[in-house]
């Protein structure tokens, strides 16, 4: 019902829905009439909802910048516990995860982190998590779990990023074939820093081609 944008094209969708299906056109209105009436109330309630997440998230942003990482934490935790089915919820837990592990606290960082790969309402948020997951465990030498999660399939625009991870994982283990065979799938599908990508590409004694 999302993709229609005003009241009109939704009434007549849920009408010609219920012709299809071998309803009175007079039902079908009625039917209508009700659906969309509840539909506007909801989302109403995700307005709604969706601004006080978004004013809290916007208070644990501004707590962060200004050092007071302690009511960033109390904000985040309590956008994440009213708020839990907004992408603002999901936004916060990777701000505390990312303030957890600037904290040193690297366990909680994962455990933000698994929290959004498995609750965030957007796939894209899903996968930045699942990204940020797989560098931390990466970086806490859990190659089990790494292997793990970087055997799920990616979305394509996320695929770039992922290889270099493998990359990464390949050279710490000392593979620099795998590693460089990696780097090359990850600089051809794209990524955010080609510089740096290149030279890890030219560590494991690959040629990047130019730009």
């Amino acid at each position: 019902m999302s993709t229609y944008q005003t009241e009109e094209e939704q009434v007549e969708a849920i009408k010609n829905w219920w012709k299809e299906n071998g309803k009175s056109v007079i039902g079908g209105i009625v039917l209508g009439f009700a659906i969309i009436g509840g539909w506007q109330g909801w989302q109403g309630y995700e307005r709604n909802q969706g601004e006080a997440a978004s004013a809290y998230f916007d208070a644990m942003r501004q707590a962060a910048r200004s050092g007071q990482q302690a009511k960033a934490i109390e904000d985040g935790k309590r956008l994440i516990g009213e708020y839990g089915g907004t992408a603002y919820a999901s936004f916060a837990a990777l701000e505390l995860a990312r303030l957890s592990y600037l904290g040193g606290e690297k366990a909680a960082a994962r455990e933000h982190l698994q929290w959004v790969t498995e609750s965030a309402p957007d796939p894209a948020i899903r996968e930045v998590a699942r990204l940020r997951l797989a560098q931390l465990l990466l970086d806490i030498d859990d190659v089990p779990a790494l292997q793990a999660l970087l055997g799920e399939p990616a979305l394509p625009a996320f695929a770039g990023e992922f290889a270099v991870v493998r990359g990464d994982l390949a050279r710490q283990q000392g593979d620099h074939e795998a590693a460089r065979l990696a780097y090359q799938e990850a600089l051809t599908s794209g990524v955010g820093d080609q510089e740096l990508l290149r030279m890890k590409l030219v560590d494991v004694g690959g040629r990047p081609s130019a730009s």
